[in-house]
């Protein structure tokens, strides 16, 4: 047990369990722990940081799902795993006594995205592009571009709570002249011009709306609209209303990749009686 010095009492930690969000170090008392990653696996791994207050050192520790690791004389066991998408998670440790029985986890495990690259795309073609479209793309997009040239996934996906699905036959739009249904510059004929202004690049048509990214310079969000809002007259004052629809859901389009998620029908909710006066209109997601 640590102490406080010659003839004081012992530190201990003042809780016996807790929740470590991504980014975030938590304090127990007489240390505080941080999650550096985390590997949905199998098997379950995760790489917790100890950061005792009485010591310049932080000893990392790599554990799997139910194996322990100290804390400052203590034991504390790696309890359970809630992942959301790649980059929101939640790591669950445990204080434990010796040969302490391991409670069963009931986190949730992110599944990756199942997605097929089409492939690269060099600087030549991507200024290519950008001329096409007359407009610079976002850098994080840019750069997802060059490395994947749009890509199709191999399921429907979605990101929870989010009213939209990304199909097979709708995939991430890249440079594919010779067939313009996957094409970027031809998607913003058919599927911008006639709702948004050019200071959008439509990125997708999957299920229930566009997603789409900024041409103005300095905005790598992702934004979502949807297909419901997408009514009215072509032309700047219906688009200037269409575009106060846009939702960000993604802060950039790694982050798009990873809050995707393979659908399965196990994953969704099951059927509810909703009373009277409930709003059931889909695009009300922000609000759950």
């Amino acid at each position: 047990m640590p102490t406080t010095g010659q003839g004081e009492e012992p530190l201990r930690s003042f809780t016996e369990i807790t929740s470590i969000p991504n980014n975030v170090p938590v304090d127990i008392g007489h240390a505080r722990l941080g999650v550096r990653w985390v590997d949905a696996g199998p098997p379950v791994r995760a790489e917790i940081i100890v950061m005792p207050h009485r010591s310049e050192e932080s000893p990392h520790h790599e554990v799997t799902l139910g194996e322990t690791f100290p804390v400052d004389g203590e034991t504390w066991r790696f309890a359970d795993l809630d992942m959301s998408s790649a980059d929101e998670w939640e790591v669950t440790v445990r204080r434990v006594d010796e040969n302490e029985v391991m409670e069963p986890p009931n986190g949730r495990l992110w599944k990756p995205a199942r997605l097929r690259p089409y492939g690269q795309l060099d600087e030549t073609q991507l200024q290519s592009v950008e001329a096409a479209l007359g407009a610079r793309l976002p850098q994080q997009y840019r750069d997802w571009l060059s490395r994947n040239n749009g890509a199709q996934p191999e399921v429907e996906h979605h990101i929870p709570g989010v009213p939209f699905t990304l199909l097979p036959e709708r995939p991430l739009f890249g440079v594919h002249p010779q067939y313009p249904p996957f094409d970027l510059v031809q998607a913003q004929r058919v599927h911008r011009d006639p709702w948004l202004s050019p200071a959008w690049l439509v990125i997708a048509n999957p299920s229930g709306g566009l997603l789409v990214v900024s041409a103005q310079t300095g905005d790598e969000n992702v934004y979502f609209v949807h297909e419901l809002d997408l009514v009215g007259p072509p032309g700047p004052p219906a688009s200037a209303a269409r575009e106060r629809k846009l939702r960000a859901v993604a802060w950039s389009m790694y982050e798009l990749i990873g809050r995707l998620t393979p659908m399965e029908l196990d994953q969704l909710p099951p059927a509810q009686i909703l009373p009277p006066g409930t709003s059931t209109d889909p695009r009300n997601y922000q609000d759950g």
